[in-house]
């Protein structure tokens, strides 16, 4: 009987630290996007993980700047390592385009959340 239980609870203790793991993998569940700005947006990264898988938002670049697909358990940079004003096109070059046409993008798109300033940048 006790064998059966130490077996037992070693193989939960086992499952458990996936699950604990795989949670630590999806990053913070809130992010202020754009801190050190001048309208900084606080948002819920949880939320739209329900939703949308990483590779929607998330991506990287190849040795020559060009942007490639995001890739299971890839390293996540902040957006603004790369669009940080040195990309050539005007819409994306710094992180303040990046954003508004990702997520605006896909909130038109989709025909949810927020599109006007607004939305993400609330007065306080």
């Amino acid at each position: 009987m006790v064998k059966k239980s130490v077996i037992c609870t070693a193989a939960l203790a086992f499952l458990m630290s996936f699950s604990v793991a795989a949670m630590a993998d999806n990053g913070p569940a809130h992010i202020t996007l754009g801190a050190g700005g001048k309208k900084p947006v606080e948002f819920n990264h949880a939320k739209h993980q329900e939703h949308i898988t990483c590779a929607e938002c998330h991506h990287s670049k190849d040795a020559h700047g060009a942007q490639v697909a995001y890739v299971e358990g890839q390293k996540i940079e902040k957006c603004e390592t790369c669009h940080d004003g040195s990309i050539a096109n005007k819409k994306v070059k710094n992180f303040k385009g990046a954003a508004h046409t990702n997520c605006k993008g896909c909130h038109k798109a989709e025909k949810k959340g927020p599109t006007k300033c607004k939305g993400c940048h609330p007065k306080k």
